[in-house]
């Protein structure tokens, strides 16, 4: 029999029962065991037919599913804890399974740009273990072709489901693909009742079979992937448009406060155009929000320092004052004078900075000079 991923319980969102659970735990242990010899068998194959550059790149990709099937597994079983496990843990588990695998960091460029789950991972990897088998001529049921008969006929019923999740443009066309497949399938059933040899025929329907599986799957997780990426460009442009109006206020604010105000440069989220409905121009689009996230953060500090720097001349004053409260100074005249001066400026609007600091600063030297005369 040919190693079938199992069917995941649940579905995003909702928790599987812990029956449930443990058992597809148990039948996903097994298909990756069974998977992974498998595919030591094909690598050798390959590497004995002398066929790696026409066949690498799909073992490498198959191979790079089943680790990533593999990583999943070992959170999925640390989150079980040996069926140690509440709601919380139930609704974890149920996103694991069906939530997006961490394919960022894989070595294989074609995985790095698919956004595929546990369960659409495992057939994927079945898909393309089925070709290569077919491709190698390593069949191991080669001779049974009534069971590879069954097997197309289980793999066109996934793909029917998976064609039900295309959007309404595409389809037509994934539909008139399937019809093709279920029309030869049926007709190879046919001359097969009838005696005929089926033989070669078949194996090039398994092929554009599993091609056509790969592709549903693929095209599905980049649609998924380009959904996500447009929701957080949505996101982001509120949350950029908000953050500029806020911070063109600061400015207002700093401006009218606080002389001089500071040359902060405030970019316009605007400037970047509308949000766009394709995957590169979304990329690109999300690139511009972050660096106007950033030119926002660098200015909104900016203007910040100014009101501290007013703030802070204002409670230096009162230290000064309140210090020579302490060393009995306070009834100088000069110092009287100089305060109030300072006082005046720091009332002022704007506060003129270099101002208050002069006058700080002279407030300071009388108060150290008529310090060091007494003593």
């Amino acid at each position: 029999m040919t190693t079938v991923s199992p069917a995941a319980p649940g579905q995003l969102g909702v928790a599987a029962r812990p029956a449930d659970l443990l058992a597809y735990l148990g039948r996903l242990d097994a298909w990756l065991g069974g998977r992974r010899a498998e595919l030591d068998a094909l690598d050798e194959q390959i590497v004995s037919s002398g066929r790696q550059a026409e066949l690498t790149q799909d073992m490498a990709l198959a191979l790079a599913l089943w680790q990533a099937a593999k990583t999943r597994q070992n959170l999925l079983l640390a989150t079980w804890d040996s069926g140690r496990v509440g709601q919380q843990e139930l609704e974890r588990l149920s996103a694991l399974i069906w939530g997006r695998l961490d394919t960022a960091g894989s070595e294989v460029a074609q995985l790095q740009s698919m956004s595929v789950s546990l369960p659409e991972a495992g057939r994927l990897c079945d898909a393309l273990v089925a070709q290569l088998r077919t491709r190698l001529d390593t069949d191991p049921n080669a001779e049974q072709q009534q069971i590879r008969l069954r097997d197309l006929r289980a793999q066109l019923e996934r793909i029917r489901d998976q064609v039900k999740l295309e959007p309404p443009a595409l389809a037509p066309a994934a539909q008139a693909k399937l019809a093709v497949l279920v029309t030869r399938t049926t007709e190879l059933a046919d001359k097969r009742t009838r005696g005929g040899d089926i033989g070669g025929l078949l194996g090039t329907l398994e092929i554009d079979a599993a091609r056509l599986e790969r592709d549903l799957i693929v095209g599905a997780a980049q649609r998924r992937e380009a959904r996500d990426l447009l929701t957080r460009a949505r996101e982001q442009l509120a949350e950029a448009s908000a953050r500029e109006q806020a911070v063109r206020s600061l400015a207002a604010q700093v401006g009218a406060s606080v002389w001089p105000a500071p040359d902060a440069v405030l970019p316009s989220v605007a400037g970047l155009g509308p949000v766009p409905n394709t995957r590169t121009a979304l990329v690109g689009y999300v690139d511009g929000l972050t660096r106007v996230d950033a030119q926002l953060n660098d200015a909104h500090a900016a203007l910040t320092r100014a009101l501290a720097q007013r703030d802070a001349a204002a409670s230096l004053l009162a230290a000064l004052q309140a210090k020579a409260n302490g060393l009995g100074h306070a009834a100088d005249a000069h110092l009287q004078e100089i305060a109030a001066a300072a006082t005046s400026a720091l009332a002022g609007s704007p506060v003129v900075l270099p101002v208050v600091q002069q006058l700080l600063n002279a407030f300071s030297a009388q108060l150290d000079y008529l310090s060091g005369s007494r003593r």
